[in-house]
């Protein structure tokens, strides 16, 4: 036996080592970007524990009943007659009974509507209203980051999504505005739908055709057409309605539907995201043509040699991303009731910052919808923090492009280290 043999046999087998906890936890994308929304919300509890805010709410009472207004002495005065430091209690008469609330319980009356308004103070992050409200800001461009996942595995991009959104909201408006006030939701929700998922696939259809048609990247394409597509969502509402907003739809579509409300929530936008995230997690990870995407974006020449259909893929992918623009569109119209001309301006730099902050890799290859959708849900977190510590909006541009550069930072220098060790 050779010695190099007999060295194979006589050193043992050293058992693989196991990952720790956090190992095992940050091995995986989605499951860090899970721990980092629940880092940031324990922060923002935190604070909103340390700095409530006031909220005021309507007191529950009968039309014909009274409210009047008492001083320190129990004087009853009329509304109007007393200065609202002098009011000790507002008394609520019906009849000849009454409830009494002490002026630290009232945030105001108001004499004209007659409305008086109880005081809470609420923490301005963990409260039902504001999650709800994070959520659903976040489901209009994770619906549409859904699609660019796809495209960014690809190692392609697609900067006319926000454009492609804007244009799908003004045309399915259009529909919409041509229905009866009285229209079932079962007709407005389908035709609605239709139009604008139309609108957004032959927009993407075209943003994928001229690509591999014409041979010229991406970036260039989708940078032509979301110049275009701007300029038609400003030029037609103003050739055909002459203004910027088009609304009037009816009332089945948006509070009946889109905008219904579950338990003092409108949840229905941030239920359209969940289950684009489900279908969309399942197409790319378990089907024949998911597979065909990732390799693709892993090395295009090879799929090629293996029979891939790289061209029809790419396109069909582009035309997806099309089809989630016009679906949030459609989203958009159900829960505000109207379309403006600015409707999905620079979408396309929240949405490339979800999916990119979700583990998308700029460079293909790489990518999954769970972490675009976590992603869309941090970046709507940032934006909400800035709200709560009361720091002008204007920063949030500046916060999104550092994101991204951040993202990529750290998935460039994961590659490298990765790259060492093997």
């Amino acid at each position: 036996m050779s010695k190099s043999a007999a060295d194979t046999h006589s050193k043992p087998t050293q058992p693989a080592q196991k990952k720790s906890f956090l190992g095992s936890l940050f091995g995986h994308q989605e499951s860090g970007l899970v721990l980092v929304i629940i880092l940031i919300g324990i922060g923002l509890t935190l604070f909103g524990m340390l700095n409530p805010v006031e909220s005021k709410t309507p007191v529950d009472r009968s039309a014909d009943s009274l409210v009047l207004l008492l001083d320190a002495q129990g004087v009853v005065h009329e509304p109007g007659t007393i200065a609202r430091t002098k009011i000790a209690t507002y008394r609520v008469q019906n009849g000849d009974t009454h409830t009494d609330y002490s002026a630290a319980q009232i945030s105001k009356y108001d004499s004209t509507t007659g409305v008086l308004y109880a005081k809470h103070m609420l923490n301005p992050f963990l409260n039902k209203s504001n999650l709800v409200l994070v959520a659903k800001d976040a489901s209009f461009f994770a619906i549409i980051a859904v699609g660019m996942t796809g495209v960014i595995i690809l190692a392609g991009i697609d900067l006319s999504v926000g454009s492609i959104y804007g244009l799908c909201a003004i045309i399915g408006a259009m529909a919409l505005q041509k229905m009866s006030p009285d229209t079932s939701w079962m007709v407005a929700v389908p035709v609605a739908l239709i139009v604008c998922m139309t609108v957004g696939t032959l927009c993407g259809l075209a943003n994928g055709a001229m690509s591999v048609g014409l041979g010229v990247h991406p970036f260039v394409i989708t940078l032509g057409m979301m110049a275009i597509l701007r300029g038609l969502t400003v030029v037609i509402p103003q050739e055909f309605f002459g203004t910027q907003s088009i609304g009037g739809f009816p009332t089945s579509f948006t509070t009946g539907f889109f905008k219904a409300e579950f338990f003092g929530v409108y949840p229905v936008p941030v239920i359209i995201m969940i289950l684009c995230g489900i279908v969309g997690w399942f197409v790319l990870s378990k089907t024949v043509f998911g597979r065909r995407v990732f390799a693709i974006g892993g090395n295009e020449v090879a799929a090629k040699y293996a029979g891939i259909p790289v061209g029809k893929v790419k396109i069909l992918v582009y035309t997806i991303t099309g089809a989630m623009c016009g679906l949030s569109a459609c989203a958009y119209l159900g829960y505000y009731g109207a379309a403006e001309t600015n409707a999905g301006n620079a979408y396309e730099l929240q949405v490339i910052a979800a999916t990119v902050i979700g583990g998308a890799s700029l460079m293909g290859g790489r990518g999954t919808v769970i972490g675009a959708v976590l992603g869309a849900i941090i970046i709507q977190l940032i934006n909400n923090t800035l709200i709560i510590f009361e720091v002008d909006t204007s920063y949030n541009q500046i916060v999104m492009g550092a994101a991204i550069i951040i993202a990529v930072v750290i998935d460039q220098t994961k590659q490298r280290i990765q790259a060492r060790r093997a």
